[in-house]
């Protein structure tokens, strides 16, 4: 695959993204916090478990592109673990749901706005590590990842993993938008 074509998709996501959370910005507070039922994610609580994650790979992925080989950024080749873990991540049309880790799980938390403002900086700074990206190779460059520090994946296939999880999440957060909607007609119908 061209590296140039996986950044340009990479990035067309990362900006649909962003869009959104503009859009979420706008909401209130309290239509934020709101959850389909007891045990299940409100839209902070999904954006903020997608925080925790960034927080984690960010830096990685800055640290390792700073070392990054730049001798053929030209053409990505994944790996068999990361495009699984890549492909894992893609929201499906019947959900493949997934356990969270605990520390990964924000379920309970005390959240505000503040989340959103944290997601759309670390969506900001995901597109300029994406624009970098541009002369390394995406195959050679190696990252760590959340579940192991003995297992280490291409970079591509880690741009994958995280922005593919932010679309899984990004979904889930319009299906709790949508939940609440319908909530609100049927409360003042």
């Amino acid at each position: 695959m061209r590296s140039a074509v996986l950044i340009e998709e990479l990035t067309q996501m990362t900006q649909q993204h962003l869009a959104a959370i503009e859009e979420i910005l706008t909401k209130e507070e309290s239509d934020l916090n709101w959850r389909a039922e007891e045990g299940s994610w409100s839209v902070f609580e999904c954006i903020e478990h997608l925080n925790r994650y960034g927080d984690f790979y960010l830096p990685e992925i800055a640290k390792r592109m700073a070392k990054g080989n730049s001798r053929n950024p030209e053409i990505f080749k994944t790996g068999w673990l990361g495009d699984y873990f890549a492909k894992s991540m893609l929201p499906k049309e019947k959900l493949n749901k997934m356990k969270t880790f605990k520390s990964m799980n924000p379920i309970g938390s005390n959240l505000n706005k503040s989340v959103v403002s944290k997601f759309k900086s670390q969506l900001e700074e995901m597109l300029q590590l994406l624009e970098t990206a541009k002369g390394i190779d995406l195959t050679l460059t190696k990252t760590g990842i959340t579940i192991s520090s003995w297992i280490k994946l291409r970079l591509g296939d880690t741009f994958r993993v995280v922005i593919y999880h932010n679309e899984r999440h990004m979904q889930q957060v319009e299906r709790v938008f949508n939940q609440h909607e319908k909530t609100l007609s049927r409360t003042s119908g």
